[in-house]
């Protein structure tokens, strides 16, 4: 195991959240970095907004977008723990019209009923072909609520035989998820999520319908027109794109803080020892971080977990094999490294360089990695 140089590891943050901030890369951003238990770092940059009236701070609200399908994943692991579901179940045991959902090429042409049941791994591991490769024309009303998700895409059937390929799913296939959670608990997902994750992990900021007080502390989405700040679009009650926050959007749906997202961070790195109680047992957890996706059907150095990427080549520079996290589509990404007892958590909320692989999460591995000795 490496160390980290806290007062390196502090000048190398310093640095590349200025470089974003003189670049005009984003209005402001917040690191976090624990280490063998203890917090090496915790900074913040910038403001909130376009007018600099609002710097940000432990109470700033980010957008997390897609960092809220890991979360997803744990509440599946849960039940899993529980025996009240198996990842090798197929979806149909719990929503019944599954059952016979059709293959529908992008083109409409219809290749009959699926040879191989949708099982709740594949939805999980991107596998399922549930909302995955052809458009799909949403509507304010599909938008509405999970089962309107889900019924919308069922309707317009698997893009490819489960398992046959991999295809990120943005949001079909945990609303997915999340309904099957829902028809086992007979919980609200949303209530099952407080009561499971966020009051075990102290996360006490972290919601998909926000206070009308939380509302006022989000992070101003930013964009960047000819080289210079500007304000990114959202949508009035909605925090991810189009859908209503009453929406409890399963893949992507989920504001929080920096501080509430370590601690579920913290709580992955512990194999799942949350702060006020153990969430799973650490044999559950290795579920998670287990690369599921074979090789023949997902090439390079990073493969899919449950609900995360896992690395699983070396020639991934800066984190080594076994570390798994994901990214937002506004640019916001964590990792938990368990080789080096690390877990580090990045946000910012912009529509200018966003999802996995964006270029302020890459300079955030790097910086972590250089400190490292």
């Amino acid at each position: 195991m490496k160390l980290l140089d806290k007062e390196k590891l502090t000048k190398n943050i310093e640095r590349i959240a200025n470089y974003d901030l003189v670049n005009n890369n984003l209005f402001g951003s917040s690191y976090s970095v624990y280490q063998n238990g203890t917090e090496v770092l915790n900074k913040h940059f910038g403001k909130t907004n376009i007018d600099g009236t609002e710097a940000v701070d432990d109470n700033t609200i980010y957008r997390l977008a897609s960092m809220t399908k890991p979360i997803t994943a744990v509440a599946i692991l849960i039940l899993s723990d529980r025996g009240l579901i198996s990842l090798e179940d197929p979806v149909s045991k719990y929503i019944h019209s599954f059952e016979n959902i059709h293959i529908i090429t992008s083109d409409g042409h219809d290749l009959g009923v699926c040879k191989t049941p949708v099982t709740i791994l594949n939805c999980l591991t991107h596998t399922s072909g549930f909302g995955s490769i052809k458009a799909v024309q949403e509507t304010d009303e599909s938008r509405e609520s999970i089962s309107k998700t889900v019924e919308l895409y069922m309707n317009a059937g698997l893009d490819f035989e489960p398992f046959s390929k991999q295809a990120y799913s943005s949001w079909a296939a945990f609303d997915l998820l999340a309904a099957i959670i829902e028809s086992v608990t007979k919980q609200d997902y949303a209530e099952f999520l407080n009561n499971e994750i966020f009051i075990p992990c102290n996360m006490v900021n972290t919601t998909f319908s926000p206070t009308e007080e939380q509302w006022k502390r989000f992070m101003t989405m930013h964009n960047k027109v000819d080289g210079k700040s500007d304000v990114g679009v959202t949508y009035p009650g909605c925090v991810f794109e189009r859908f209503p926050s009453k929406h409890k959007l399963a893949g992507a749906g989920l504001a929080s803080t920096l501080q509430d997202y370590s601690n579920f961070a913290r709580m992955l790195l512990n194999k799942g020892k949350a702060i006020h109680k153990r969430i799973f047992p650490e044999k559950t957890f290795s579920m998670m971080s287990n690369p599921w996706v074979s090789a023949e059907i997902m090439h390079g150095n990073e493969r899919w977990g449950l609900g995360v990427r896992v690395i699983v080549d070396e020639e991934y520079r800066y984190l080594p094999v076994g570390s798994f996290g994901w990214s937002g589509a506004y640019g916001s990404h964590f990792w938990v490294d368990p080789q080096n007892d690390i877990c580090a958590v990045f946000m910012k909320n912009s529509r200018f360089d966003g999802g996995a692989g964006n270029c302020s999460a890459r300079r955030f591995e790097e910086a972590v990695f250089d400190a490292l000795i």
